[in-house]
């Protein structure tokens, strides 16, 4: 269900997810005169909650609450892709739902996703779908000989994935992504690619199909989570085009109402191969809140509302670094830094692995 008009200031906008983007998100929207109306399982003093004007504490299936939520809010969107697609379905049954179900089972499992991108002549890493142990020994051999075995749901930052080597028990690379305890379980082996680079483009997408692409970002990952994105990417001028027509080609046939994220490998030819993607804001683009003339948030706020797409031209160079885990202590040195611009997210405790903030640092735009 899209909107028949733009959906105006002083509008409530639903927000799936409880998270430090969440939290973003409602503060650009606040800025444009919208109310947030946060619905997660865990939202309770969440860093989205902290900052909104409502908040729902309920569980994915409980239909009675997410009715009362829906009966709130103008336009619902999402900060998590892996919010359930029954859900996101009722939901859409009463309000505007961006992006839709159709979107999130693509989005939400590795083996769709990969195999939307190649039907689309998106080339990716070679993969296999695997559902045993015996699987992953045949797809290591298909795919390797050094390859990586993850779960095809959920898993991110490391997490639910598994490196295969030419001495690794096929068997215990299964286990540790939880097969013989997870029913069902499906896994994706993908080939490891000799890339030189990872980047990121977010592409936004209106109802009407128009479209803008923020410019190709260069990602750095520690021990499996994002590092540092650099922006503009540090590659030729070809390269970073066809980064993008690859998130706008990815955004349009998924027929993408808001943000669409989109990784992918370089490798030293210049070619460019379809890693992951998320429709949602995303780590490598929190940068355009200090560069960029309209932030990802923002941006997500005015397409999923019908709002004129902003300009995606940054001012700045910039350099982002996540702040995980006791990073984040650092926040007086990085407050008394010139020109560091700190974002904490509103988290009471920091863990090892856990996104607390990040910091952008600004350089004198090139090119």
């Amino acid at each position: 269900m899209a909107p028949l008009a733009p959906v105006p200031p002083g509008s409530t906008i639903g927000m799936l997810g409880a998270g430090q983007l969440g939290r973003m998100t409602a503060l650009a929207a606040a800025r444009l005169g919208y109310r947030t109306h946060v619905y997660a399982p865990d939202a309770a003093d969440s860093p989205a909650a902290q900052v909104s004007a409502a908040t729902t504490v309920a569980g994915w299936d409980d239909e009675a609450a997410l009715a009362r939520f829906a009966a709130s809010c103008d336009v619902i969107t999402l900060e998590w892709e892996n919010v359930p697609v029954p859900t996101v379905e009722a939901l859409a049954r009463h309000k505007p739902m961006h992006p839709g179900a159709g979107v999130l089972s693509v989005a939400q499992d590795r083996v769709a996703e990969k195999g939307f991108a190649n039907r689309l002549g998106i080339a990716t890493a070679p993969w296999r779908a695997v559902t045993s142990a015996d699987e992953v020994a045949a797809a290591a051999v298909e795919v390797g000989p050094r390859c990586i075995l993850k779960s095809t749901r959920l898993g991110y930052d490391g997490k639910g994935q598994a490196v295969i080597d030419r001495g690794t028990d096929p068997a215990a690379a299964w286990a540790a992504i939880g097969g013989g305890t997870v029913p069902g379980l499906v896994g994706i082996v993908e080939g490891f690619v000799p890339f030189v680079c990872e980047v990121s483009v977010i592409v936004a997408r209106s109802a009407d199909g128009a479209m803008a692409a923020y410019p190709a970002v260069e990602n750095r990952h520690k021990g499996g989570i994002l590092d540092r994105s650099i922006a503009p990417a540090r590659v030729p001028a070809s390269t970073a085009a066809e980064a993008e027509r690859v998130a706008r080609t990815l955004a349009e046939a998924l027929d993408v109402v808001g943000l669409l994220a989109v990784e992918m490998f370089v490798t030293a030819d210049g070619a460019v191969l379809m890693n992951e993607m998320a429709p949602r804001p995303h780590n490598s683009g929190h940068w355009t809140m200090d560069a960029g003339t309209t932030d990802q948030f923002e941006q997500l706020v005015r397409a999923v509302c019908g709002l004129p797409l902003g300009s995606v031209e940054r001012f700045a160079d910039a350099e982002m670094e996540n702040l995980i885990g006791d990073a984040a202590d650092r926040w007086s040195r990085l407050l008394a830094e010139p020109g560091a611009r700190l974002h904490l997210y509103g988290k009471a405790e920091a863990r090892p692995g856990r996104k607390m903030g990040h910091v952008t640092r600004l350089f004198p735009k090139s090119g």
